[in-house]
């Protein structure tokens, strides 16, 4: 018996041995995944203190033990491209059908989160998505109050016709240009959430380091401070109470039914709140290897377009700073939108995409896929996703990958005034002309009285020179500047030029927090 007792003993110390000592791996690393070529890639877990942890892929094979805090972390050295499935072994962990290729975070709100379904031609686009070498992953929308190590369980998946429908379009139709130029393995990470702002995708200390921004948090902070959960909850109930008499009488009386109450959001939890997103959605990322990002958002931001010029290179900072790599981000600038003016005028979507221009011009490894082309003026949400994931794709082919092609539009250089006219040179062009033929359109030119009038524009070469009657002294030119502006200048590639503004006069978003 004592001989037996001490076996079952023994027995049940080792069972438990195993559970307490089980290794894990984020929910990034999975089946079907991609990890990225010619970086170092870290594969990181968690185990019991001091516990031995092996990892193994394409002959390497890397040991490690996990800390006091029950983390570990490895580095594979760089791998080569590879359409050849290979497991991922983490002691008795095996991440099967493993790629090695071009790795992307997609991310945003709501035009990189919009599925190919509701992109144009969605059944050809669907049926046609025969990719098995392209491999993507949605990160499940959530927000926290602090940054998480983890997200909630998700799988890659290979791109078919029973998968690609309900991933982001821009995404896909990004990877899927690559993966034709490049003709490797293409692994995308969509983590996008619509309707939200950039600095709900920052982390909170980043924004803090910045003073201007101050207001902002403030704002939030004391929202936050003077939520009544019981009162929001009781003035909710007394509306739908009421809400369900109203019901009564509509029916009654057969006239429309009144909308259904909605109840009060916790700004606490809210995904508009600075932090929130990142610390859900993209620190459960970090330190997975990728070769950079692309980014659709801005409408969220509009509202206050200039405090963008700091919100959003503080973003691309901080994601960088994390990564602790410099790499490659790429963002789409607005589309045109709205009602369309007969007049010059103030726009703060005009002013969002000023903000964009100059984070270009300021941050290292950045491009701007423009479509001031390709929006519509009652659809925030374009169907036509294939150009902007096109545009976005030759920013990484012309600057990662060398290919030599053009890559952006029209960008203005220098600029003189002389004898009444505006001359301005382009870049990014062997030579300029007007989308359809006809009169180069979207222009306009003012004097020191600050008043705007449409601008007649001679193309010769790169450069074009605008001229008015009444302006006699010209000292600055706007082109394309409005929420839904006629503009049509482009350059040989077809690529259209960017909205743009030569003066510095206070905008109608300037003080907005």
């Amino acid at each position: 018996m004592p001989r037996i007792h001490t076996a079952i003993v023994l027995l049940i110390a080792l069972s438990t041995s195993t559970v307490l000592a089980e290794v894990k791996l984020p929910a990034i690393f999975g089946d079907n995944m991609v990890l990225q070529r010619d970086l170092d890639v870290p594969v990181w877990g968690w185990a019991d203190n001091g516990e031995n942890v092996t990892v193994s892929f394409a002959g390497q094979t890397q040991k490690t033990k996990a800390g006091k805090d029950g983390k570990w972390r490895v580095t594979l050295s760089k791998l080569a491209a590879s359409s050849k499935p290979q497991s991922l072994k983490v002691n008795s962990i095996e991440v099967k059908n493993v790629l090695v290729g071009e790795v992307w975070i997609c991310s945003g709100q709501s035009n990189m989160a919009w599925t190919v379904t509701r992109a144009a031609n969605p059944q050809e686009e669907i049926a046609a998505a025969k990719y098995p070498n392209i491999r993507f992953i949605t990160v499940p929308r959530k927000t926290e109050l602090t940054p998480q190590d983890d997200m909630a369980a998700t799988t890659w998946q290979l791109c078919s016709p029973q998968t690609t429908g309900n991933f982001s379009a821009v995404a896909y139709f990004f990877g899927r240009h690559l993966h034709k130029e490049l003709n490797i393995p293409i692994g995308l990470v969509n983590t996008s959430v619509g309707g939200t702002p950039s600095e709900s995708w920052t982390s909170r200390k980043a924004l803090e380091a910045k003073s201007n921004l101050k207001p902002l948090l403030e704002r939030w902070d004391l929202q936050v401070k003077n939520f009544d959960e019981a009162a929001a909850k009781a003035k909710f109930d007394a509306a739908m109470a009421k809400w369900k008499e109203a019901i009564k009488k509509a029916k009654a009386a057969k006239k429309k039914a009144p909308r259904r109450p909605r109840p009060a959001r916790n700004p606490g939890t809210s995904t508009h709140r600075p932090g929130n997103l990142f610390n859900a959605m993209v620190h459960p990322l970090i330190p997975f290897s990728v070769r950079g990002a692309i980014w659709y958002q801005g409408e969220s931001n509009a509202s206050r377009a200039h405090q963008y010029q700091t919100v959003f290179p503080t973003m691309i900072n901080d994601w960088r700073a994390r990564w602790d790599r410099e790499f490659s981000f790429y963002f789409v600038q607005l589309a045109n939108f709205k009602d369309r003016k007969d007049e010059p005028g103030d726009s703060d979507w005009a002013e969002l995409r000023e903000a964009q221009n100059l984070t270009l011009k300021r941050l290292k490894n950045t491009g701007q896929a423009v479509i001031i082309d390709i929006g519509a003026a009652k659809d925030i949400h374009p169907k036509n996703k294939q150009d902007v994931g096109k545009r976005l794709a030759f920013w990484a082919l012309a600057k990662d990958y060398g290919k030599d092609i053009a890559y952006s539009g029209p960008v203005p250089g220098n600029i003189e005034y002389r004898a009444g006219r505006a001359v301005i040179s382009f870049n990014h062009c062997d030579g300029l002309s007007a989308r359809g033929g006809g009169e180069v359109k979207g222009f306009a030119i003012a004097g020191k009285d600050q008043k705007f009038y449409w601008a007649r524009a001679k193309i010769d070469g790169s450069v074009i020179t605008l001229s008015h009657p009444s302006v006699n002294v010209p000292v600055a030119v706007r082109y394309g500047w409005a929420d839904n502006p006629d503009c049509n200048l482009i350059n040989s590639a077809g690529l259209p030029a960017s909205p743009f503004r030569t003066d510095t006069w206070k905008g109608v978003t300037e003080g907005r927090h």
